[in-house]
């Protein structure tokens, strides 16, 4: 296998070569938090958005599979990294332009991406998660966008991939509730390509991989292409989703989030929006 010095700066993300052509990108939970789940602090929030470059100008790599480990795929944001981008117009602007990136490089690598996702399933990471070109949850993931219960819009990859995956009456549903989604019933409704019992994730999403690593790489990557304009057109729509989501960070519902999740209570938001 060829050795791995192009992705020598990644701390948050660990790469290992697999057979086939197969790029492993795991999000290590180690250290990240006490519940062992890889949480996007400015490390990981950074990585995950410059990652697709690095993997669409690899000529090793075939297919990239994501993962998480420990407990789960993905926390969600870390509340230090939060409460600065609320208090910090220089953070926040950064953190939108990774935001952006994240997004737009997955659609544009080159490269099919296959996600695997157990456990909860959160944030930046969830990002990747959904915007695979396969996606396969574990029937017991927990799917949770949690913009709305953090005070600030469903920006990321929401606007731009749930309605086309799942209808718009079920995004609206799950986006502005911020209810959690099992894996299982993300399959039903068409959030994900597959779920599959527990033990069964990883062999699957390898599985998945490798067919798409050993077939025709023009046909597999030019087919990935046209049907990413199906997202592309929707640029507009997630261009203003994450402006609203980043306008929200300057606001006063966001603090009463972050605080509210530090405390382990039901948040109590002000009352009606000025519009």
């Amino acid at each position: 296998m060829s050795d791995l010095s192009a992705y020598s700066g990644y701390e948050a993300l660990r790469l290992r070569r697999q057979p086939h052509g197969i790029l492993e990108i795991v999000m290590s939970g180690e250290g990240a938090n006490k519940s062992g789940l890889a949480t996007a602090d400015e490390r990981m929030h950074r990585e995950l958005a410059d990652i697709w470059r690095d993997v669409d100008r690899d000529p090793d790599t075939r297919v990239a599979v994501i993962r998480g480990e420990g407990k789960g795929f993905s926390a969600g944001g870390d509340l230090a990294l939060v409460e600065s981008m609320a208090n910090d117009f220089d953070v926040r602007a950064r953190v939108w332009r990774e935001a952006r990136d994240l997004v737009y490089n997955v659609i544009n690598c080159g490269k099919p991406i296959v996600s695997a996702m157990h456990g909860p399933a959160v944030g930046a990471g969830l990002v990747a998660g959904l915007l695979a070109d396969v996606s396969i949850a574990a029937k017991s993931a927990r799917i949770i966008d949690g913009h709305t219960r953090l005070g600030v819009a469903a920006g990321d990859h929401a606007a731009i991939v749930w309605p086309l995956l799942c209808g718009m009456a079920k995004a609206k549903y799950y986006l502005m509730l911020c209810e959690p989604v099992s894996g299982e019933e993300a399959e039903r409704i068409g959030l994900v390509s597959l779920a599959v019992d527990d033990h069964d994730l990883l062999p699957k999403a390898y599985e998945v991989a490798e067919k798409l690593a050993r077939g025709s790489q023009t046909a597999i990557r030019w087919t990935k292409y046209a049907l990413n304009n199906w997202l592309r057109m929707a640029g507009p729509t997630f261009d203003t989703s994450l402006a609203l989501e980043f306008m929200g960070f300057a606001g006063p519902d966001v603090r009463e989030g972050i605080q509210s999740l530090r405390e382990r209570r039901p948040p109590d938001f002000p009352g009606g929006a000025p519009f």
